[in-house]
């Protein structure tokens, strides 16, 4: 077998690569999650291409070349366009997607439905760019709605810079909404989704802080608490620019 590389940026496990692939801890929601990736693949949407378990149990991904959105430089209004038409694929297969009745998932944050089933992650930190642009970490995929996962898309990659002016926040918004395709009732939903989209991954890290829960209560204390109170703050502040954005009403 290639040599082991252990692979940065990963929060939640140890992530290695072996040649041209990846491995990573196999759970009880694995069989699930590679069956609703298989689904998306199967329906035109680039997804990395699940290779089974290898001899020390790990599954075993198609390891994709590319840099991560969230070390790149700030992506253009069609960039951003282009992430929104690729969200709408990923949910669209999502919608079209059956689960096994014994279906177990590994979400970290609860979404307030289970219409569709979601990536759930879907952020700069998890977008490879390159020849391909491609989700990565699929892991925490389940049950959600369409406007729950899009709002986190959306604040992450739009959102998440506080000393952006709210009107130039809202143009980059409104390019990533639009290339989704959001009809009228969804963007206005959205646009009242955002901040508590927002504030419930600050809870997570708050509540994994004061509860010892790894790793997001390492995180908290590492900046990403900060962070996220911060951006929570800016997202709920400047609600009325967004809502103006999205539906077409003065902010």
């Amino acid at each position: 077998m290639a040599e082991e590389q252990v692979l940065t940026g990963g929060n939640v496990s140890t992530v290695v690569r072996v040649g041209d692939t990846v491995r990573k801890p196999w759970t009880a929601a694995t069989p699930h999650v590679h069956a609703f990736m298989g689904a998306v693949r199967g329906a035109g949407v680039d997804v990395p291409q699940t290779l089974g378990r290898d001899d020390r149990g790990r599954q075993v991904l198609e390891y994709v070349p590319g840099r991560p959105a969230l070390d790149s430089d700030p992506l253009t209004l069609a960039e951003l366009s282009r992430v929104g038409l690729l969200v709408r694929a990923i949910h669209d297969a999502g919608a079209a997607f059956r689960p096994s009745p014994d279906a177990h998932w590994d979400a970290v944050i609860p979404a307030p439905g289970d219409d569709v089933i979601c990536h759930n992650d879907l952020t700069p930190w998890n977008l490879l760019l390159g020849e391909r642009w491609t989700f990565i970490d699929w892991d925490g995929a389940g049950p959600s709605t369409r406007v729950w996962d899009l709002a986190y898309t959306a604040q992450s990659f739009t959102l998440s810079d506080t000393t952006q002016p709210p009107a130039e926040a809202a143009r980059r918004l409104l390019a990533l909404i639009d290339g989704y395709g959001a009809d009228v009732a969804m963007r206005s939903g959205l646009a009242t989704t955002l901040a508590p989209r927002t504030a419930a991954m600050y809870e997570l890290l708050e509540t994994s802080h004061r509860s010892g829960r790894q790793p997001w209560a390492a995180m908290f204390t590492s900046g990403h608490g900060d962070h996220w109170r911060a951006v929570h703050r800016y997202v709920e502040r400047h609600e009325e620019a967004w809502t103006g954005a999205l539906t077409g009403t003065p902010g």
